[in-house]
């Protein structure tokens, strides 16, 4: 008598393949998981440049001051405000700020400064220990926002000249995801830097 053949697997058979296909995603999320992140930091980087170039653009094109706000009170961390400035009437006060559009970046990035940033911040803009820095070399606490003027130069809300820098990180991940912006108070002149490790040392390279 003829024996019936077998179809299928065994319970081994789907086990063994399960095992394998499980170690396989496992290897495949650990080798894409730093450019994961690194995406996350990229996504923080470019969303604060552009808020940060296009609030300069529009004071320059409309002829009126904006503002760009980092962290604003009543926010989540992480929110980046631009408000609008409308001129004052006759010799009155201005009135109030106006709020345009706000925007966020990854939750797992953050505004923040780590331990084994060097020293010496990019531009000179502080010694790399406060994650936004505005009003560089005047007195007092560091501010968190800047306002860009219709000649694209950028102040604080006393008309001071207002230099400044903020930083970018993920407190999970390799100081070398890092990035950072400055903006120079004289000219509106917007940079950005990576942190890089140059001769076993860290060091911020404009982009």
């Amino acid at each position: 008598m003829a024996s019936r053949k077998q179809n299928g697997f065994s319970l081994i058979e789907m086990l063994i393949a399960i095992s394998i296909s499980l170690i396989m995603m496992a290897v495949t999320y650990i080798s894409i998981r730093p450019i994961l992140y690194q995406g996350h930091v990229n996504e923080a980087y470019d969303t604060t440049l552009m808020a940060l170039r296009n609030t300069r653009n529009l004071a320059i094109s409309q002829s009126h001051e904006y503002y760009v706000n980092f962290n604003p009170s009543g926010y989540p961390a992480g929110t980046i405000q631009i408000q609008y400035q409308p001129p004052a009437i006759g010799a009155g006060a201005a009135p109030p700020l106006q709020t345009v559009v706000t925007y966020s970046i990854p939750s797992d990035i953050s505004f923040a400064v780590r331990a084994g940033f060097p020293g010496t911040a990019p531009d000179s803009f502080g010694s790399g220990g406060v994650a936004i820095d505005f009003d560089q070399g005047l007195a007092g606490e560091p501010i968190n926002y800047v306002v860009f003027m219709p000649d694209g130069s950028s102040q604080d809300s006393l008309g001071n000249l207002n230099s400044g820098i903020i930083y970018m990180t993920q407190s999970s991940e390799s100081i070398y995801t890092s990035r950072a912006i400055t903006v120079w108070g004289a000219t509106g002149r917007i940079r950005g830097w990576r942190l890089n490790q140059i001769a076993g040392a860290a060091t911020w390279v404009q982009q």
